[in-house]
């Protein structure tokens, strides 16, 4: 006598080859149902947010180690224009916002980049490897800081400023890749100009130079 079949294989069986869609009656239900029918406006948004082509450029973006531009996604995410990579760029803003998810599009360098939202620094940083951080001694903190307020600047006038010499503080800045030569001043000699790199923005979440804060808004940090 052949032993009962249990009634979970008894229901895989008669299922067959077909695919199992329905989900379990105690599974919790995604945040996006209740999204949907707490916020109607945002409907359309989120289930546009994983449409092929927007998922596409998520992966782009997952995959991208510096930001891109609108064209670049396109290309790499086979889009036809700039303006169907913003598209998918504004759903994609639109989805992370709705579903409270940990990351974010962030406009950085000129470009977009895929982050992760601030309130989860202290957890990421178990997970860093120190080898990686970008650390700088108050000295070449303080070369930065002229270049990038005061570029394009010789190397004469950083020493001026700072009333010390720059040039270690310029090796290491340019070896980090946050500064380079951009460029000969037209005074005796035509010394070398030095201004701040795209890394510089990325490292310091910039869009652009302009957005750099005011000199006057800044305090002196206390001891």
């Amino acid at each position: 006598m052949m032993p009962a079949m249990h009634p979970l294989r008894k229901n895989m069986a008669a299922a067959g080859t077909h695919r199992l869609t329905m989900r379990p009656g105690n599974a919790a239900r995604p945040l996006v149902y209740g999204l949907i029918a707490e916020a109607p406006a945002i409907t359309e948004a989120v289930l546009q947010a994983r449409d092929a082509e927007t998922a596409r450029v998520e992966a782009v973006l997952f995959l991208a180690d510096e930001p891109l531009t609108p064209k670049r996604i396109a290309d790499a995410a086979s889009l036809k224009t700039s303006d169907d990579a913003k598209r998918c760029l504004e759903a994609l803003t639109a989805f992370y916002d709705a579903d409270e998810s940990a990351f974010r599009m962030e406009a950085v360098a000129g470009g977009y980049q895929l982050l992760t939202r601030p309130a989860y620094h202290g957890w990421l940083l178990r997970l860093r490897r120190t080898g990686h951080d970008l650390r700088l001694t108050p000295t070449v903190l303080e070369t930065l800081a002229a270049v990038a307020y005061k570029q394009p600047i010789t190397r004469a006038d950083l020493e001026a400023i700072r009333g010390t010499n720059a040039s270690e503080s310029l090796r290491i800045l340019t070896e980090k890749g946050l500064v380079r030569i951009i460029g000969r001043d037209q005074s005796l000699g035509r010394p070398q100009l030095y201004g701040t790199t795209k890394t510089f923005l990325r490292y310091f979440g910039l869009d652009r130079l302009e957005d750099l804060p005011e000199v006057d808004s800044l305090t002196r940090p206390t001891a």
